[in-house]
């Protein structure tokens, strides 16, 4: 495979953060770092970090930053519509009853439509509004690979009931962004097991039901 991936899992969240490789290059960025950011600091070695990148700004995402950046000092990318939720990652700590340290200014913003590179890798960002204002996926065509963030899981839906969550603007991202990738593409969430786009499109509980029941 032309990316190597490697999945670490928040003890407390239970979020997903990604360690992604260009196999060829050896280049690496990391995916919404979560709790486990000490063991993914490990695990670059003297390799480096290109870029942390960023698809949403819920707190689960984003409490490993600064410990990253502190470490690597690698560029961190966001949509500028989640900037609110990121600047408030203390507060919505505090809104669970826990402390997180302040992430550092991001310094590059994705634009739905513009790739962002690494190695000789390149990610396809999608703007994914819904579960969070400013959310992206990230996909490589040539890997079959889309890192989906909270946008869609196995067999479920990100939730809407958060501040920024807009269900409708949800489902046209799920159905719109996510469901038009070839179906053969993995879909790697930011809770759960991995699936694919067809799995969900054709038994995904909360998108087949929809409208009579026709399939996503």
């Amino acid at each position: 495979m032309s990316l190597q991936i490697e999945t670490y899992v928040s003890t407390g969240w239970g979020q997903n953060a990604f360690l992604v490789r260009c196999a060829e290059t050896g280049a690496t960025v990391i995916i919404d770092p979560g709790g486990e950011a000490e063991l993914m600091i490990d695990a670059l070695g003297d390799g480096g970090l290109e870029a942390i990148l960023l698809t949403h700004a819920h707190l689960d995402h984003v409490e490993g930053v600064a410990t990253l950046k502190r470490a690597t000092g690698a560029p961190i990318w966001l949509h500028p519509a989640d900037r609110p939720l990121y600047d408030q990652a203390p507060g919505q700590a505090a809104a669970f009853g826990v402390e997180v340290e302040a992430p550092p200014p991001p310094d590059e913003a994705f634009e739905d439509g513009v790739p962002f590179r690494f190695g000789s890798r390149t990610f396809q960002v999608r703007h994914t509004p819904g579960h969070a204002p400013g959310h992206v996926l990230l996909h490589d065509a040539e890997a079959g690979v889309a890192f989906v963030g909270d946008v869609v899981f196995a067999g479920s839906i990100g939730r809407t009931d958060l501040p920024g969550g807009d269900y409708r603007q949800l489902m046209r991202s799920i159905r719109e962004r996510v469901l038009t990738l070839p179906d053969e593409t993995r879909l790697y969430p930011g809770h759960g097991p991995e699936t694919t786009v067809e799995h969900e499109r054709t038994t995904n509980p909360f998108l087949i039901p929809h409208h009579g029941g026709r399939l996503a």
